[in-house]
């Protein structure tokens, strides 16, 4: 098996073993590491989004509503446990989608309860986006094995669990 070249990660890790020698920086390795991901992979999404007219947390709060099924809508409420923003975010992105046409709101039971649903051009612009979304999960992933990726999903879900993230009640 090749060896795997240094990343930004060994380097910091290393300048710190330079200064404090006894400092026990073991987390850095995966904590880092894992926060230098996600702004990676953030930006890949982000390019995929934008070649869409998109920006990740459109995709985002239409893909939740989009998965939700038939009939593609939720409460302003559920949407925030979902996608885990402030109330205040939420509301100004669906106001930014509904100018846009891919969402309205709908009055709830108690007309306090606002539903959020999805409109005829807000499915069509998930679909449009979905595809080229996966193929570029996958060629970020594209360097694991489907074992190694099986094995960082599950250690990565292990450690998201025992931290408090647990799916919401369906």
């Amino acid at each position: 098996m090749a060896s795997i070249p240094p990343d930004t990660v060994d380097r910091i890790i290393q300048q710190w073993l330079t200064q404090r020698p006894t400092f026990d920086i073991s987390p850095l390795a995966v904590v880092g590491r894992v926060s230098r991901l996600s702004r990676l992979i953030d930006r890949r999404l982000g390019e995929n989004f934008a070649n869409h007219g998109l920006e990740n947390w459109m995709y985002d709060v239409l893909a939740t509503l989009w998965r939700s099924g038939p009939p593609y809508e939720l409460t302003a409420g559920e949407l925030v446990a979902q996608t885990m923003v402030t109330t205040g975010a939420m509301t100004n992105r669906v106001d930014r989608l509904a100018a846009l046409g891919f969402v309205e709101r709908r009055p709830g039971e108690d007309r306090r309860t606002v539903i959020v649903h999805l409109t005829e051009a807000g499915r069509a612009k998930v679909d449009e986006v979905s595809e080229t979304h996966m193929a570029t999960e996958r060629d970020i992933l594209s360097a694991l094995s489907p074992t190694q990726r099986d094995q960082l999903a599950g250690l990565l879900k292990k450690v998201l669990v025992s931290l408090g993230d647990d799916a919401p009640p369906s």
